[in-house]
């Protein structure tokens, strides 16, 4: 049997028509297939290789970490320089607050470790978090997903969760003394990309405040510089006390994490004594390469160029099957008739040499998270392929 066949007999499908594209190799902005096609890439692993697939720095970083060990111990028990070392970059770049780093192997466990950890430190059970949010798949975090269809066939599932409306009043109301913690993304991405509103963040922010409910603020997609700020909580002038981060954190190792004050993070140390454990959660490997791709965005600044490339894309994006654009720095949807026009579309481009995708709750969109080192002719040369398929 060929390697397509293998994959559909042997390796268990999420949909009944995938992608299937076999890839062979990539790097930059690009992805090559087993017959020798070449693609460029418009979702760099959905939002995961920011800084490019295949950078020499997290190569590099890979390479050196395998010959020095890989596997050692269960999370916490040893010290390992790469988590050790990643963490203190991590929290130099991250208010006083956020200053002790819970690593896991994603971003849908991260999800689970903060709502644990939000129980733990208020003695509280109740969530609240809005509907079309996406954080993740495991129980816990499709209890906090926006959105029935996803959820309806895995319940019961946990209670005491409340969903409403990304940036009503109604959201905010809900948050009372039974609360234990508030999920939001900062940008709500699987939406088709909803920004948040500064004062609604605000009022989240003093509400939590005055009743002792911890603010977790989901940054797995919208962070890194794709909002073109290093953090998107920085557009709006609030902390959470719980960061979720995934996707980007690792360089395209797989790698995830929640961020809390150390004070916090200590509950988990006693009563029960490994009050959130793992095997593989901050695998050496992935800290390596994660903080190798850091480095390269911070002393490249990458981040710098976001708000133009987002403004070139906006400005050649112009077309009369497109009804409109919605974006946060290179976090971008473009809204088209229907559904069965976003597939009939992506299917042309991926004809033409160019990879995309949907979004979860906005089937009607297009979703553009290029690696943020897309250079403009490479911007240009997308658009234009996309205006044809149009």
């Amino acid at each position: 049997m060929d390697t397509r066949s293998l994959f559909l007999r042997h390796v268990a499908q999420t949909s009944d028509a995938p992608i299937g594209l076999h890839i062979d190799r990539a790097a930059g902005c690009y992805l090559y297939d087993a017959d020798g096609n070449e693609y460029l890439d418009l979702i760099g692993g959905i939002s995961v290789c920011n800084i490019g697939h295949g950078h020499q720095a997290v190569k590099d970083a890979v390479h050196a970490q395998v010959e020095k060990y890989m596997h050692v111990m269960v999370y916490g028990e040893v010290v390992q320089s790469p988590q050790v070392q990643y963490a203190a970059l991590l929290t130099s770049n991250l208010p006083p607050t956020l200053d002790c780093v819970y690593f896991t192997n994603s971003g849908t466990e991260a999800t689970e470790g903060a709502i644990k950890l939000a129980r733990r430190a208020t003695g509280k059970t109740d969530i609240v978090a809005c509907n079309k949010s996406y954080h993740g798949a495991t129980l816990g975090a499709l209890s906090v997903m926006g959105d029935e269809y996803w959820r309806n066939a895995f319940r019961p599932l946990m209670p005491g969760v409340w969903h409403h409306d990304y940036n009503s009043d109604a959201f905010i109301n809900a948050i009372n003394q039974h609360t234990a913690c508030v999920i939001i993304e900062t940008i709500q991405a699987e939406s088709g990309i909803t920004p948040a509103s500064a004062d609604w963040l605000q009022r989240i922010r003093a509400k939590c405040d005055e009743t002792g409910a911890l603010l977790i603020m989901d940054e797995i997609q919208c962070g890194f510089g794709r909002t073109g700020k290093l953090w998107a909580f920085e557009h709006y002038s609030v902390v959470p006390d719980i960061l979720l981060l995934g996707k980007a954190l690792g360089g395209g190792m797989p790698l995830g994490a929640f961020v809390a004050a150390h004070s916090t993070m200590q509950l988990f140390t006693h009563q029960p004594v490994l009050g959130h454990i793992t095997t593989f959660g901050g695998h050496p490997v992935s800290c390596a390469a994660g903080m190798a791709a850091m480095q390269v965005l911070l002393q490249d600044g990458i981040v710098g160029t976001v708000a133009e490339k987002e403004k070139l894309f906006r400005q050649l994006l112009v077309h009369q099957a497109i009804k409109s654009v919605r974006s946060k720095g290179l976090l971008m949807a473009v809204e088209l008739e229907n559904q069965q026009t976003v597939l009939d579309t992506l299917q042309r481009c991926l004809q033409n040499g160019l990879f995309s995708d949907w979004f979860l709750f906005a089937a009607n969109c297009i979703r553009i998270a290029p690696p943020l080192t897309i250079t403009e002719d490479e911007i240009r040369k997308a658009v234009s392929i996309f205006l044809k398929c149009l």
